[in-house]
């Protein structure tokens, strides 16, 4: 059992920057018995509750908790940004309910560094494990992708690169499937999909890649991200730089974002050449996933233009080679046309992901089924507690729990 518990609310540093992903994220995506991805290597139970005392775990998001639930932390075989076999983790939450097809929520998390904070490990300090069990407790089959290099996956996290948010994400939902059909269940072919910060891109990225068949055996239903970066070129990027992104996170997102992509884009040979001293010679060990965000924040200096040599001040105004590639693969998810409802969240106030990036978005879906929820003078932390209880309630109404 689970005790009562009220959520920690998520640091300002815990901040989403990030973009959205090309067109082949997870395109060559097999599901099980096709290959190995979406394989379950070990299922963990985390956590097992009643309805009541799933209401009493849930009592913060007042929201109404139709059943009980299961949860488990679940080891998968996936693939790495450079397309060889790994595994990452997740959580794969199951109604108790008599159901036996079950629609499903995909629940994308915002930035994290400690791997330990992932959403199939950490049910204290951090909202992403009861936030899927929220979907749960509705009735629906809730999954949380860890993303790769967090949680029990190996390595370290390749933040905010769409591709493989997409294919964890898509690789957790076939083995939450097989979890399910141990069960002598099935999960319906459209998935609900939703997300905040970080994992609103990686759920745009994710709900693109689904509407458009990348992900064998699934669709989209719906959705529903939640202040998401997803024009890093044209708004985050240039934010950052010229302070509508608050100095603090401005600073935390170049240096994970950098130090995330050289490992997959080769940026720098040495840190050095990105970041200024003193912290070129400490910076990537910072992103080493054993150090939480105050730790890391407290060792960066305070502003852009401290931390990032004038070479990569000019490269992120304007980037060429490997930096525009690194771009590329994680912008545009927005550039696609929805035949399901899509509904934006964002607020006005954010400093962390600003609300023209939602704008920006919604101008290149162009299409009647998207509309931008704004969710008024809201901090980027409030903006995510406000809107997934929203979320919910607008799942509810387009694909109800059966």
């Amino acid at each position: 059992m689970v005790r009562t518990r009220r959520f920690a609310v998520v640091g300002a540093l815990v901040l989403l920057v990030g973009a959205c992903a090309s067109e082949s994220g997870g395109g060559d995506t097999p599901a099980p018995g096709q290959g190995e991805r979406g394989t379950v290597v070990s299922a963990t139970p985390v956590a097992g509750m009643s309805v009541e005392e799933t209401s009493a775990y849930l009592a913060e998001f007042d929201i109404p908790v139709r059943n009980g639930v299961d949860a488990y932390r679940v080891d998968y075989r996936t693939i790495t940004a450079h397309g060889e076999p790994t595994t990452a983790s997740g959580l794969v939450v199951l109604p108790r309910t008599d159901t036996a097809r079950l629609r499903t929520v995909s629940f994308e998390h915002g930035t994290l560094v400690l791997k330990s904070d992932a959403p199939s490990v950490n049910n204290q300090g951090r909202p992403d494990q009861a936030r899927t069990i929220m979907f749960a407790a509705a009735g629906y089959a809730a999954v949380a992708p860890d993303y790769l290099g967090l949680g029990d996956g190996p390595g370290s996290h390749p933040y905010t690169h769409a591709p493989t948010e997409v294919s964890a994400s898509a690789d957790l939902l076939f083995a939450a499937k097989s979890m399910a059909a141990q069960q002598y269940r099935e999960l319906d072919r459209d998935v609900l999909v939703t997300g905040f910060s970080q994992g609103g891109h990686a759920a745009m990225a994710f709900g693109k890649a689904l509407q458009a068949d990348e992900v064998p055996g699934f669709g989209l239903a719906a959705l529903a991200p939640v202040s998401g970066p997803y024009a890093l070129r044209d708004v985050e990027t240039p934010a950052g730089l010229d302070g509508r992104v608050a100095p603090g996170p401005a600073v935390f997102y170049f240096a994970y974002w950098l130090t995330a992509m050289n490992r997959i884009y080769h940026l720098y040979d040495n840190p050095a050449e990105a970041f200024q001293e003193p912290y070129a010679d400490k910076i990537e060990g910072l992103f080493d996933g054993t150090r939480n965000e105050l730790t890391i924040a407290t060792s960066l200096p305070i502003t852009p233009d401290l931390l990032l040599t004038p070479r990569f001040v000019a490269l992120a105004k304007d980037p060429t080679g490997a930096a525009l590639r690194a771009m590329t693969d994680s912008d545009g998810t927005c550039d696609w046309t929805p035949r399901v409802p899509v509904r934006l969240y964002a607020a006005t106030a954010d400093r962390n992901v600003p609300y023209a990036n939602a704008e920006h978005c919604l101008r290149d879906l162009h299409s009647a089924n998207a509309t931008l929820q704004n969710l008024g003078e809201l901090d980027h932390t409030a903006s995510g507690r406000v809107a997934i209880p929203q979320v919910l309630a607008w799942f509810q109404q387009q694909s109800p729990p059966v």
